[in-house]
């Protein structure tokens, strides 16, 4: 895909993006960011909203899932094949988030999106005033990955219990989610030149809410 960074860039004036590690309140920011400044929110797996054709070729990591036969091989993957599959993943995700943000951010509201996004791209399309980090204790993921509860977790959590050896199953999954919640990983988003904000258990959805919008200088809006 050809990207013209500088006429995205200038699209993307009113759009406000957060990124980041699981469990640091990037979606329910997004949500009340949204709620409080009549913007359009793009939570949490927004772009699966898009009505173009995923193709295998094009799209292998996103097709990865809806192709699948069996579930149970999804768990079966070792730590460094499931993270390579995030990083592909996420990839992919950031080609659909360019192409469907034109036209969200055309309706003339503030866009605040849960992003896909590399960072890397992050600052060829927006400003440091538009972009936030938001992280968590690497172990916050791993430990509280099965207390969400939805579907999806739940799902994979009964795919494991019914492997020959329950107890190693959850273990190999316990282990790709820590390769994807690494040190490495998390500062990455630490060092990589947007302002960052930590999750705090002291602190209350209301006061992050104000951290937020004074990174973003709608603190004052």
């Amino acid at each position: 895909m050809n990207t013209n960074f500088d006429i995205l860039k200038e699209k993307f004036k009113n759009v406000y993006f957060i990124t980041g590690l699981a469990y640091a309140g990037k979606s329910t920011m997004v949500k009340r960011l949204a709620e409080k400044h009549n913007g359009i929110a793009c939570q949490e797996n927004w772009h699966d909203d898009w009505d173009g054709e995923l193709t295998t070729e094009e799209f292998p990591a996103l097709c990865y899932t809806r192709d699948l036969k069996d579930w149970h091989d999804f768990i079966r993957r070792t730590p460094e094949e499931y993270a390579r599959w995030i990083k592909d993943v996420s990839l992919e995700c950031e080609r659909i988030e360019l192409m469907m943000l034109p036209q969200i951010a055309a309706q003339g509201r503030p866009v605040f999106v849960d992003t896909n996004i590399a960072p890397e791209t992050l600052h060829k399309i927006s400003d440091s005033d538009h972009v936030l980090i938001m992280l968590a204790p690497i172990d916050v993921s791993v430990k509280r990955f099965f207390e969400r509860p939805d579907r999806e977790k739940q799902f994979l959590y009964g795919l494991m219990l019914e492997e020959p050896d329950p107890q190693a199953a959850l273990d190999n999954f316990r282990n790709c989610l820590e390769k994807i919640n690494s040190q490495e990983n998390y500062d990455y988003y630490e060092n990589c030149g947007f302002p960052v904000i930590y999750r705090d258990e002291n602190r209350t959805v209301k006061q992050t809410l104000a951290l937020v919008e004074k990174s973003f200088k709608l603190d004052k809006k």
